[in-house]
């Protein structure tokens, strides 16, 4: 027995080691921009039925339990928590916050698919599109909208219509609408990096239309969504999940010295 508690030990330890890689990431993105948590869930494993419940014992009476023993536990899925951020006050126009369900739409350049993102920290490139704000890829919000070189300011409403003022205009022109899309399993997105997420089988199509229609939340222009990141609860987790760790190792420990009494009786 003493070698099945090593191999069920090892079991809780490589657990409890997902479980804390997922805590360092949530941590270390504890200040990115509309990032959402990521909680691990574990699940039993196997079991060794030494004798059933329900047996009949010598007197032919029907036993009210069994022997069933425990193989350890493993990693069962990793679940995103899409609850609302808080939202920082940035004054920008075109930093813009989801207030409730929905994903901003963006092109990928390099290979013409729609990605999705709740980070709407946006800018205008040198074409005068509205895009993503990064260093590193131009994407472009899906549908386009195109700003005009003399554009002195720029509003965007609660429901996506983005106006803008020409220089030597005293009025806003409507120059284009941005719309988001919702899921039914959000928890099924693929996770790509970038804030972005990418449309599965299992999040099911995404559904698109003018932000606070249909169930999908309003925008609120010149916030920023912060991180839905707890730092005190993610501290917890992590003391829990390394006791949880340690615990486990003691139980490898424990059974490698059964084996080892076990051997050394052969000596005497």
């Amino acid at each position: 027995m003493g070698l099945q508690t090593l191999y069920t030990g090892a079991t809780g330890m490589q657990a409890m080691q997902t479980k804390l890689d997922a805590i360092a990431n949530n941590l270390a993105n504890v200040n990115t921009t509309a990032f959402k948590r990521d909680r691990v869930n574990t699940e039993d494993l196997f079991y060794v039925h030494e004798k059933l419940p329900g047996a009949l014992d010598g007197g032919g009476n029907l036993t009210p339990t069994g022997v069933s023993i425990g193989l350890g536990t493993k990693v069962s899925s990793v679940q995103t928590e899409f609850t609302q951020g808080g939202f920082e006050d940035t004054g920008r126009p075109l930093d813009v916050s989801i207030t409730g369900e929905g994903f901003f739409q963006v092109v990928d350049p390099l290979t013409g698919e729609i990605q999705y993102t709740r980070a709407g920290r946006f800018d205008i490139n040198a074409n005068g599109e509205l895009v993503i704000s990064s260093a590193n890829i131009g994407r472009v919000v899906e549908p386009s909208i195109t700003f005009s070189p003399d554009t002195q300011e720029i509003t965007i409403g609660g429901d996506g219509t983005v106006q803008a003022r020409i220089a030597g205009q005293s009025s806003f022109d409507s120059i284009g609408q941005l719309q988001t899309s919702k899921f039914i399993n959000p928890d099924g997105l693929l996770k790509l990096g970038e804030n972005l997420y990418a449309e599965t089988d299992a999040s099911g199509s995404p559904v698109t239309g003018i932000p606070g229609s249909d169930g999908r939340g309003t925008l609120l222009s010149g916030f920023l969504e912060q991180s839905n990141v707890k730092p005190v609860t993610e501290l917890i987790d992590m003391i829990n999940t390394q006791r949880a760790f340690e615990l486990n190792s003691e139980a490898v420990r424990a059974g490698d010295q059964m084996l080892q009494l076990l051997s050394n009786m052969r000596r005497f």
